[in-house]
């Protein structure tokens, strides 16, 4: 299958759902562009990545994975997002120690994070970027969206999807284990806590 290399656009935030945060990937040679919902402190730390300027006081957790890979000459050449399933990403990360590759398994936002932190190329499949990409040419009928436009309305859209339904007190414990497991998928931790205690507080 064919490999589309990427950069990094940019950060988008909605300014209607605190909170989300859609990463911009654009291909290199093309206009297609890939969308990448994320949570707050990974977006902080691929803005830290993405500021050379901007040093934090203390190292932060990327900054400690690289820190710590560099003591033990191990480097991340690459990364590859090469699954899409139910709208999560998944990434690997091509590391090399001693002229020997491993594969490791990454959630794309921290996969990102590195390989900006390594200056790493980061890479996807043709197939996704058709299925999930966008370019200015993106229409909705014979509506045509503007690029910020259409990606308020991706972060929008993504946050409508993992919403709750109804207030979780009034969830039973089968349907609080269902979407438990639906935001963990997600990647929308801070809503996989709050029914997590929910369940805690019935096994009490």
């Amino acid at each position: 299958m064919k490999l589309i290399q990427l950069n990094v656009k940019g950060i988008s935030f909605s300014e209607t759902q605190t909170g989300a945060y859609a990463l911009i990937l654009s291909e290199i040679k093309g206009d297609r562009k890939l969308p990448i919902i994320i949570g707050g402190f990974e977006a902080q730390s691929i803005a830290i990545a993405l500021e050379h300027e901007v040093k934090p006081s203390r190292p932060l957790t990327h900054d400690l994975f690289k820190n710590f890979a560099d003591r033990f000459s191990i480097y991340v050449k690459q990364v590859i997002i090469h699954k899409l399933v139910d709208g999560v990403f998944f990434a690997s990360l091509i590391c090399e120690r001693d002229k020997i590759e491993e594969i490791i398994d990454s959630r794309t936002s921290d996969a990102i994070a590195l390989a900006l932190r390594y200056d790493a190329p980061i890479f996807t499949y043709d197939s996704i970027l058709k299925k999930a990409g966008f370019s200015s040419s993106t229409a909705t009928g014979v509506k045509k969206f503007s690029e910020d436009n259409w990606i308020q309305n991706f972060v929008a859209e993504q946050n409508r999807l993992s919403e709750m339904e109804e207030d979780i007190k009034k969830l039973s414990i089968a349907k609080l284990k269902k979407l438990l497991q639906t935001l963990v998928a997600q990647e929308n931790y801070e809503k996989a806590a709050r029914v997590r205690d929910e369940l805690s507080k019935r096994s009490e």
